[in-house]
């Protein structure tokens, strides 16, 4: 039996007949067409899936989409709608990622731990994308380029990290 279910994906309202069974990540990828949020483990492990739900990371693996019905749910698509953020811009221009399946994930845990706290720490920085893995670059200069972020605003020259 399905069921119809209504979203607000990257700031606009998606109505969608779903199935009980359908998990958050297939509806995404599948029916609304965004791909940033990517299958890995499907176990909730990697966090390659992972997505904004109601302003906090979700593994979008792990949960229905009956589940999230009236939510809101940002994805990396969603994240620079008005053009890059300071945190997109420093990873672009410290070459943080290499093959950047990761990206999407560690973009959306950073941007929830800088929306929570504008002078993080290394250590903060580095639990906050702890659950994402990445295997291409140990992680240095990706927690690098979300520390600068928080000393230069979008557009802004990159400052010495």
């Amino acid at each position: 039996m399905r069921h119809a279910i209504t979203l607000r994906v990257n700031d606009e309202v998606r109505t969608l007949d779903v199935e009980p069974s359908d998990v958050l990540l297939e509806v995404l990828r599948g029916r609304v067409g965004l791909t940033s949020p990517k299958a890995g483990c499907e176990r909730g492990d990697c966090g390659a899936c992972t997505v904004l739900l109601d302003h906090r990371t979700v593994r979008s693996c792990l949960i229905l989409a009956v589940e999230v019905d009236g939510h809101e749910i940002v994805t990396v698509e969603g994240l620079g709608i008005d053009g890059l953020t300071a945190l997109q811009e420093r990873l672009i221009e410290l070459s943080a990622f290499q093959c950047g399946y990761c990206a999407p994930g560690v973009i959306l845990s950073a941007a929830e731990l800088l929306a929570e706290t504008s002078d993080p720490t290394r250590e903060e920085v580095q639990e906050a994308i702890a659950g994402n893995l990445c295997r291409c670059t140990g992680y240095a200069p990706i927690v690098d380029a979300v520390l600068a972020a928080t000393r230069a605003p979008a557009g802004a020259p990159t400052p010495e990290v």
